[in-house]
């Protein structure tokens, strides 16, 4: 059922993009619109290594300290599927994927990604198992 659900959402989410660069293409030309996309994943090539490298040194520091490094990698997660977004050609995933990597809008994101899990957590739908044989 989910895979349904999952497939229906990738076809809307190519016509959404699709219509976002013919409609952007009409307006500004060809190839002002085919520069907008490789700035768009120039920009988020540079915001993944500087955000990245934040996230993976902020885990490292809680991880030293004793402490878990939920929220760093709750950081990792973001700036992954921001990355994977600027990636994907197109403007509507490229504003949530900027949205995803600028650290002032990312707790947002996080917000919802943490009660997800939590949901997931208890509704035991996702286990964690402690060491290769599950104890």
């Amino acid at each position: 059922m989910w895979i349904r659900k999952a497939g229906l959402f990738i076809l809307i989410a190519i016509l959404a993009e699709l219509t976002g660069i013919i409609l952007m293409g009409s307006w500004i030309g060809g190839w002002p619109t085919f520069g907008l996309l490789l700035i768009g994943a120039a920009l988020g090539g540079l915001l993944i290594q500087t955000e990245g490298r934040k996230s993976w040194i902020e885990a490292r520091r809680l991880m030293q300290e004793g402490s878990p490094p939920g929220p760093a990698v709750l950081n990792g997660v973001c700036v992954v599927a921001g990355g994977v977004l600027l990636a994907i050609p197109g403007f509507i995933s490229d504003i949530v994927g900027i949205t995803l990597l600028l650290p002032f809008t990312r707790p947002l994101y996080k917000t919802y990604l943490y009660l997800w899990l939590e949901r997931k957590f208890r509704s035991g739908s996702i286990r964690v198992f402690r060491g290769p044989f599950g104890r």
